[in-house]
């Protein structure tokens, strides 16, 4: 089969791969289409501490099973489908506390190869994290599960309240996705902070009121006169940029939440006003992936059609386009890019 290897920082192959077989408990994915995501973007540009390279590329997918290995109950070759490339263990102490997201071993065996003709799924992500993908459900929108179940996974953990004023910095796709889940929690005061008009036209269309601000004091300036002094009462950080992280407990009211969900470099260091933190009791978030909770949720809110991520996808392009579609995303152009199969 044709899959895309990123070989090292910038540099990717379109090339013949053996085509998978799935062993026991394990689907092999005929791929229909494969989306863009930010934490592509950034191992492209400077490599990714859980893919080694050489490695399959690409892990945001829906499709139709191809193969189907033996002991496989609930799916059959032929079925639509849509999953997230991660399972937890089950049995190790985080999965039975309740924090599956934590699991010793889930990023051991991470489905990798989106970008490709066929990817295939590891036992524990068909049992626990994969579904039938709704016909109703278009297989670009189906592709947005693994993204919305850790926006999922944010948002749940806050009981946030619908009279709340949340402010959500960065104008990309995981921060309208926040911004549409919040929507459906009925939250109807958001404020997203963006730097590119493209970006923020797509925050107005989905409901948000925008900030166009490029530099931290006239941000404050603007959040401050927009929540009537106080600042907002979540603040969510989706740009991954220390700068940023440092910047955000600033947003925030007093005894308020910041979620600090942009993943930053490995080997940051951040620092925060402490006299902020302590004598207005800010309250400081880190969520990080989700839990089959989540995943069975964002699975609920596509399928149901309460969530529409058709906004967020830019383009369509085919699995020989992906430099160019990388390019465009580093250059700031576009949300989201659904690459498909030549010829569909």
């Amino acid at each position: 089969m044709l899959a895309h290897l990123l070989l090292e920082p910038g540099k990717i192959a379109y090339q013949e791969v053996e085509t998978p077989v799935p062993g026991p408990g394990e689907v092999v994915v005929r791929v229909s289409t494969a989306l863009t995501c930010g934490t592509d973007l950034k191992a492209f540009l400077r490599g990714h501490p859980k893919m080694p390279m050489p490695t399959l590329f690409g892990h945001e997918f829906a499709g139709d099973v191809a193969f189907a290995g033996k002991d496989v109950r609930r799916f059959r070759e032929g079925d639509a489908v849509m999953a997230v490339p991660t399972a937890p263990c089950r049995s190790c102490y985080y999965c039975k506390h309740e924090q599956e997201n934590l699991c010793t071993t889930i990023m051991d065996n991470m489905v990798l190869g989106a970008y490709a003709e066929y990817v295939k799924l590891p036992a524990p992500v068909v049992e626990t994290n994969m579904f039938p993908k709704a016909k109703s459900l278009g297989y670009a929108e189906a592709a947005l599960l693994e993204p919305l179940s850790c926006v999922v996974h944010a948002i749940d953990r806050l009981n946030v309240r619908p009279d709340d004023t949340v402010l959500i910095i960065g104008a990309g796709a995981i921060s309208l996705l926040h911004l549409l889940v919040l929507k459906n929690e009925g939250v109807h005061d958001v404020i997203v902070l963006g730097r590119r008009q493209y970006r923020a036209q797509a925050a107005i269309d989905l409901g948000a009121k925008v900030i166009l601000a490029s530099e931290p004091d006239q941000a404050q300036a603007e959040i401050l006169a927009a929540t009537h002094g106080r600042g907002a009462d979540v603040v969510i950080e989706c740009t991954g940029q220390p700068s940023v992280w440092e910047q955000a407990i600033h947003y925030a009211r007093r005894g308020g939440t910041v979620v600090l969900f942009g993943g930053c470099p490995s080997g940051t260091r951040v620092s925060f006003d402490t006299a902020r933190l302590h004598y207005d009791q800010i309250t400081l978030m880190s969520p990080f992936h989700f839990t089959p909770r989540d995943v069975r949720k964002a699975q609920r809110l596509l399928g149901e059609g309460r969530i529409d991520g058709r906004p967020l996808i830019t383009g369509t392009y085919t699995f020989p386009d992906l430099y160019q579609v990388l390019a465009l995303l580093q250059q700031g152009q576009g949300i989201k890019y659904a690459l498909v199969p030549q010829g569909a």
